[in-house]
């Protein structure tokens, strides 16, 4: 989010001064900032589909454990 909100400041500060590359820097930051969301999301999920596999994974076990009518 930081990177994106420098980004749009630079592409902005770019503008208003006509420095182009001033414009082109804060827009490359402003990708960059989307692609580093992009990424923590993807991390995010990752994790929470890695949780959710454990939990079931810890359930079968259990279940596994416990005295059934043929024990």
């Amino acid at each position: 989010m930081e990177d994106k909100l420098k980004g749009k400041a630079e592409e902005l500060k770019g503008k208003a001064t006509g420095d182009k590359t001033e414009e082109w820097k804060g827009k490359a930051r402003e990708k960059m900032g989307e692609g580093k969301d992009k990424l923590h999301e993807a991390r995010d999920d990752m994790r929470d589909e890695a949780d959710r596999q454990r939990g079931a994974a810890d359930r079968e076990w259990e279940e596994s454990r416990e005295p059934g009518p043929d024990r």
